[in-house]
């Protein structure tokens, strides 16, 4: 993990936000827990971490946690977090979201950070429905899934976003459930160790407007693979046969050791364009105060 400053964490009561406003039960809740566990046993400081969102109430997570939040458009958390990583390489940036914010209206970015291997980190908390919004089909929503706006049952095909993202290319693949925080804080420990862009789907029941999917459903319904697996296609193929007997895949499915965006378009893990900014700025002051003393 990048180190900006020298700061000793010693207590996780150093990530503690704003009270949450989220539903009682949300499994953000657990996604939200695992995180700061996460970094704290990590050592990772709060000042030099920056969590970006989108919209939906998964993407009010930034303000329940203190450190560096950037809350932008619907859709555009990964392009703006690209941003963050491209300007200063040593934070650690976060991505956190919804998915109909990231699958559904930011769908393209998640491609597109995937195939750029771009190292952020990118958990998607996935309750199947748009709940901000009182309960429209999201992406991930079931075939024939009745809500208000589909009271004959949706019509489109569900995605499954970590096939998505491990097509587009991403070098950190896993999915973890929130009503299991233990595992899933490991998960976010080796995403954020990883170098590369690392892809965390969450089963995040909503409590309030996706009944279907509860806890007990996701317990009695998941299958814990035997991942890592050692290659691409192995992931894909486990994933599949896991889904074709009834059942949604959990674990780390795939981990590939590639040099990360930033590596290839800067050549070094060092280089800033904050810092660069920085030197320029103070140059051309040198050679203001340099002209200045010239002429005196």
């Amino acid at each position: 993990m990048e180190k900006i400053l020298d700061f000793e964490i010693k207590n996780i009561k150093i990530y503690e936000g704003k009270k949450s406003t989220w539903c009682p039960g949300c499994g953000d809740f657990g996604v939200l827990t695992a995180l700061k566990q996460a970094l704290f046993e990590l050592g990772i400081s709060p000042f030099d971490t920056v969590i970006v969102s989108g919209i939906g109430c998964s993407s009010k997570l930034p303000d329940y946690i203190n450190a560096n939040a950037f809350h932008t458009i619907h859709g555009r958390l990964l392009a703006v977090a690209t941003g963050v990583k491209l300007a200063n390489q040593k934070l650690n940036v976060i991505v956190t979201g919804g998915d109909g914010d990231g699958y559904g209206i930011g769908g393209n970015h998640l491609i597109h950070a995937a195939r750029r291997n771009i190292n952020i980190k990118y958990i998607v908390m996935n309750n199947e429905i748009y709940a901000l919004t009182k309960g429209q089909v999201s992406p991930t929503s079931p075939y024939g899934f009745v809500r208000g706006t589909t009271p004959y049952g949706s019509k489109d095909r569900p995605i499954e976003p970590c096939l998505l993202s491990l097509s587009a290319g991403a070098t950190f693949v896993a999915r973890g459930f929130s009503g299991d925080i233990k595992s899933l804080k490991e998960y976010i420990k080796a995403a954020l160790k990883h170098k590369g862009f690392s892809h965390i789907d969450v089963l995040s029941p909503c409590v309030t407007y996706n009944e279907e999917y509860s806890y007990d459903y996701f317990r009695e319904n998941i299958e814990l693979l035997d991942g890592p697996y050692s290659s691409r296609e192995e992931a894909i193929s486990s994933i599949i046969n896991t889904w074709k007997k009834g059942k949604i895949p959990v674990g780390i499915f795939y981990i590939e050791e590639s040099n990360h965006y930033e590596l290839s378009l800067f050549g070094s893990e060092d280089y800033s364009i904050v810092e660069e900014f920085k030197k320029q700025r103070e140059l051309k002051k040198e050679e203001i105060l340099e002209l200045i003393f010239d002429k005196k």
